[in-house]
């Protein structure tokens, strides 16, 4: 239907709770080394919940939270299942194109991150897209004490 505009609905919270129980690598785009940072907080969160994290922001110079950042998702060269995004919503369709070039399995934008576009592209190479929530949030609530078993 021309000129009609699907908005993007994310998976239920059996879904949600799914990928966060069989992800173990988590690239985390536009992760700052700056300790009171929202991404650091939640980068660092992910790590004390047992995910391997992958630092991808190109103003990076040295580790962070112990991982060598990266440039791009793509130049990690390991198998990715989420890509959590902490970018303005304006900037992530290049990150949306950067996930399905490196084959992730899924793209995370972040609470208050919304971009149809950038969700378009991902959902339609085949990605689980979760746009406007929080990881951090989402993992305590649906696995809990449980965790990742």
């Amino acid at each position: 239907m021309e000129g009609v505009i699907v908005l993007h609905r994310n998976p239920d919270r059996e879904q949600i709770k799914q990928l966060l129980k069989e992800a173990n690598h988590i690239a985390v785009v536009g992760l700052s080394d700056k300790p009171f940072r929202t991404s650091h907080m939640i980068g660092k969160a992910l790590q004390e919940a047992g995910y391997r994290i992958f630092p991808v922001n190109p103003t990076l110079k040295g580790p962070v939270l112990g991982e060598t950042p990266y440039a791009s998702v793509e130049e990690i060269g390991e198998p990715i299942d989420i890509v959590d995004v902490f970018r303005r919503s304006e900037h992530c369709v290049p990150v949306a194109e950067d996930a399905v070039r490196a084959g992730a399995k899924a793209i995370w934008f972040q609470q208050g991150v919304i971009n149809e576009e950038a969700a378009s592209i991902a959902s339609q190479a085949g990605l689980t897209v979760v746009m406007d929530r929080c990881i951090k949030v989402d993992h305590a609530v649906l696995l809990g004490k449980e965790g990742r078993k």
